[in-house]
């Protein structure tokens, strides 16, 4: 499954907080945007302001919400008032929990390496994708740190995101040697946290092009 989308590596630029950097991001070419819904964060918003940038989301762009082991009432109450496409869970989620929400979810696993995923997949058979990033004790997502890459196995049956450090520099090469179904950046295209680089998105969706066209 994973092969026949080789050539049709998606970007989603994780970590929006600005109306003006939503708009920025699908322009350049994004083919989903994140908000964080984890206030530890710096790139963490309110609904007020997750709302306004999703008025600023034009159609067929994907908006994804990402939360940390949240409160299932706290999950409920951003949906009731925010427009998401999809959840994001970055935590010790169970599959029970991320499925109640009535929309397709990832789950994210935080890696240091190489590591079989299939009891991932087994563990968790409703998620519409897996998301590679990271492992880091204190940060949940966002360190702008990366782990080796490695060839992600093709007949898993479940698309795979791979994140974790990547810049404009380099994602081409993640891709080459990764092969993934999709690629998710947030500090490799900023200025300072939260805070979206126009010519670093735009290189960073370049380059993950030309790698689709490899």
């Amino acid at each position: 499954m994973q092969e026949i989308y080789r050539n049709l590596v998606r970007v989603k630029i994780c970590g929006i907080t600005t109306p003006d950097d939503a708009r920025l991001a699908a322009a350049a070419g994004a083919d989903a945007i994140g908000l964080v819904f984890y206030p530890p964060s710096p790139r963490n918003v309110t609904i007020v302001t997750a709302q306004q940038i999703l008025a600023a989301v034009p159609p067929f762009v994907t908006r994804v919400g990402l939360f940390v082991n949240p409160q299932r009432a706290w999950v409920e109450e951003v949906l009731a008032a925010c427009a998401l496409d999809m959840l994001q869970f970055h935590g010790d989620e169970e599959p029970e929990f991320c499925v109640d929400f009535q929309r397709p979810y990832l789950k994210v696993l935080r890696v240091s390496g190489e590591c079989d995923l299939r009891p991932w997949r087994d563990r968790y058979p409703t998620a519409q994708g897996l998301l590679l990033d990271k492992r880091d004790v204190q940060v949940f997502g966002g360190s702008g740190q990366s782990f080796t890459w490695w060839r992600l196995p093709q007949d898993l049956g479940m698309p795979l995101i791979l994140a974790g450090g990547l810049q404009p520099d380099t994602v081409a090469t993640a891709i080459d040697v990764a092969r993934p179904y999709a690629v998710d950046v947030s500090s490799g295209v900023e200025t300072s946290p939260g805070r979206k680089d126009r010519g670093k998105m735009e290189g960073f969706i370049a380059q993950a092009r030309a790698a689709r066209e490899a």
